[in-house]
């Protein structure tokens, strides 16, 4: 399925920001675009042990080139992600876009010139507009509007048509277009939303048919069919009369089947063949107790290859017919799969957690595994790296929460080690083992242990596990992570007094809650782009965000949702908060206000409780510049310091 982020608009008054600005540039290292207040000069030895960590890279599968000369993939040479074609395993990395912000992009199905498509935005706002990247001229043509937000969906196998998703119309609703990829000002409105958000996932060979998604929350999905020449939907039935899921649709080559994985029926999303004629579904993966997580067909042989989530692992398959095979890769998380040209091999991402991402080839053959890229790692030695075990811990209503444990060498009931407390977002995310190269710096140079909880309402353990943090019952997920609090207390080799909470998005507010709860048992809180008040992020985002987020977290103009809000939003118990507080935001943030932070911060310092606080005027939702990265990376590693007490 194409992956898309629901975002919203950020209006950031110009003279307030300029009066923001004034502050005195006091710190060398402190890119131009970044305002800090409270935080110290970040020394210089942090800098330069950091600069090896900082200088990890990774690379990233983004598809075989159609006619067969390698492949193409991102990775950052610079300060944001670009580009590179790789013409031969081990080879030269030659980078292909040139841009100040990270791009996406990949091959047009059947150009034998190499012409991409890319997507890109600005700032981190997430307006990202199609562009045409013409090998020959060597020019970037820009097919949509540079304003609206625009997504890539399905493109024809030919090349000739894609579909591009626009919130153009009227900014909420996210509308279907029809475009030339060679050919700007080409957009043809096909299907106007209306408070729906529809996606297309697939074009049928003969270029007839789409194959759409209607998203309305993580556990609700629908999908039908669109007929392009007279703009008509039909819908189509999941089984069962239960609200379910749906991950990946994709057509089989003869268009009379659909792939689908859905969670109807089952706990996990399965791996099905629907007959479009009869509506008929196969379920192909009846015996797999995890999610399938993404899905690619081969348009000429009709092979299937299909992921799934295992415990947080990937494990790869291949379906040809009914005849099912294992690929047996090594352990790591796989993504971006894709059949080569020719449908005789595999390429995808593969990520371990002891090394950073990089982008293999599978002969379907023989099983012959071929890496294409080695990423560098900063000249760090690459057997210092510690991967995580997974763990379980008992919580209050004694079930057993899933978590990863990355335990520094030397930990022991003699030197107990300090803890970072590492939350994701999502919240219907997960924690996944992927390299990370600031855990390898706190393991190694500072000997705090990490711990990456998957508190309720993350994926990957089941729907009825998805839904335990829904609504009202939002703050049991931040009782889960009293629960670790426990765990980490029995623990002879870590030092429960000396505890730090770090997140980001939904992870950010489950900083700031448990800074509320726990305020004798956290040092410290990092919270990065996160939410401070449910309702007046449900407020201030979007329109077209708004009903999608309500799903989640519940509906503020309920007096009940919004009483239960008000009891458990930090900003209305940011007078309990104790514990050393950084707070990190993108000024451009079209995901969570950057007023979420603004306000956290001053509730807390109305307090008169210190608050370092580090805002980027050319970032978003999280920090995408390298150097704005490492600087934030620096005073992290400073703030822990010198709450942890570390050396």
């Amino acid at each position: 399925m194409r992956r898309f982020c629901l975002t919203l608009c950020v209006v950031v008054s110009v003279s307030n920001w300029s009066v923001l600005r004034a502050e005195d540039e006091t710190d060398p290292r402190r890119p131009a675009a970044i305002l800090t207040e409270e935080v110290p000069i970040v020394p210089a030895d942090i800098f330069e042990r950091l600069n090896q960590y900082s200088n990890v890279r990774g690379a990233g599968f983004r598809g075989w080139a159609p006619d067969g000369s390698g492949i193409l993939i991102s990775t950052r040479f610079g300060n944001s992600s670009q580009l590179h074609r790789v013409y031969e395993p081990g080879g030269r990395r030659q980078q292909v876009t040139f841009f100040e912000e990270p791009v996406r992009g990949s091959f047009i199905p059947d150009a034998k010139d190499g012409s991409m498509l890319l997507s890109m935005s600005a700032g981190g706002n997430e307006n990202y507009q199609v562009y045409l990247f013409d090998r020959k001229s060597f020019t970037n043509t820009l097919l949509t509007d540079g304003e609206s937000r625009n997504n890539i969906n399905a493109v024809r196998h030919d090349g000739s048509q894609l579909v591009i998703t626009s919130n153009k119309r009227n900014g909420r609703d996210t509308d279907l277009y029809i475009a030339d990829p060679r050919k700007s000002d080409s957009m043809e409105l096909i299907f106007a939303t209306d408070r729906e958000y529809w996606y297309a996932d697939d074009w049928s060979q003969d270029g007839k048919t789409l194959l759409l998604g209607r998203y309305v929350s993580i556990n609700e999905s629908y999908f039908a069919l669109f007929d392009v020449a007279t703009k008509t939907r039909t819908g189509l039935e999941l089984p069962g009369p239960e609200k379910a899921s749906i991950g990946d649709l994709a057509f089989s080559p003869d268009g009379k089947s659909i792939y689908i994985t859905t969670d109807a029926g089952a706990e996990f999303n399965r791996l099905a063949r629907y007959d479009i004629a009869t509506k008929e579904y196969q379920w192909l993966t009846d015996d797999i107790d995890w999610n399938v997580s993404a899905v690619e067909v081969d348009t000429e042989s009709g092979l299937v290859a299909f992921a799934v989530n295992e415990n947080g692992a990937s494990r790869l398959y291949l379906l040809d017919g009914d005849e099912r095979r294992d690929l047996q890769l090594p352990l790591g998380i796989i993504s971006s799969i894709e059949f080569s040209p020719d449908g005789k091999q595999l390429g995808f991402t593969l990520s371990r957690p002891d090394a950073p991402s990089d982008a293999y080839s599978l002969k379907l053959s023989n099983n012959e595994l071929t890496r294409w890229t080695f990423s560098e790692v900063g000249g760090l030695n690459p057997d210092s790296f510690i991967p995580p075990k997974r763990v379980q811990f008992k919580t209050f209503d004694d079930r057993l929460i899933p978590a990863y444990y990355y335990k520094p060498r030397g930990a022991s009931g003699d030197k107990p080690v300090p803890v970072v407390v590492s939350i994701h977002g999502g919240p219907e995310s997960q924690y996944r083992p992927y390299f990370r190269s600031s855990t390898q710096y706190y393991l190694n140079d500072l000997g705090i242990a990490v711990i990456a909880p998957n508190v309720r309402g993350s994926a990957g353990y089941g729907k009825t596990y998805l839904k335990l943090d829904n609504a009202e019952k939002r703050e049991d997920s931040v009782k889960d992570i009293g629960a670790l609090l426990d765990w980490i207390e029995d623990q002879p080799e870590l030092d429960e007094s000396r505890v730090a909470v770090v997140g980001g998005s939904y992870g950010g507010y489950m900083v700031l809650a448990s800074l509320t709860h726990f305020v004798d048992r956290i040092k410290a809180g990092i919270d990065i782009v996160g939410i401070a008040s449910f309702t007046t992020f449900l407020e201030n985002t979007a329109p077209y965000r708004q009903d999608l987020r309500r799903a989640e977290y519940g509906d503020e103009r309920d007096p009940k949702m919004r009483a239960i809000f008000d009891r458990i939003n930090p900003t209305s118990r940011a007078d309990e908060i104790r514990s050393a507080l950084l707070v990190a935001h993108g000024v451009n943030d079209p995901r969570v206000p950057f007023s979420e932070a603004k306000q956290i911060a001053e509730k807390v310092r109305a307090q008169g409780r210190p608050v370092w606080t580090i805002y980027g005027d050319n970032e978003g939702h999280g920090f995408g510049k390298k150097d704005n990265a490492d600087y934030l990376r620096g005073v992290q590693v400073m703030f822990l310091k010198q709450h942890l007490g570390v050396e």
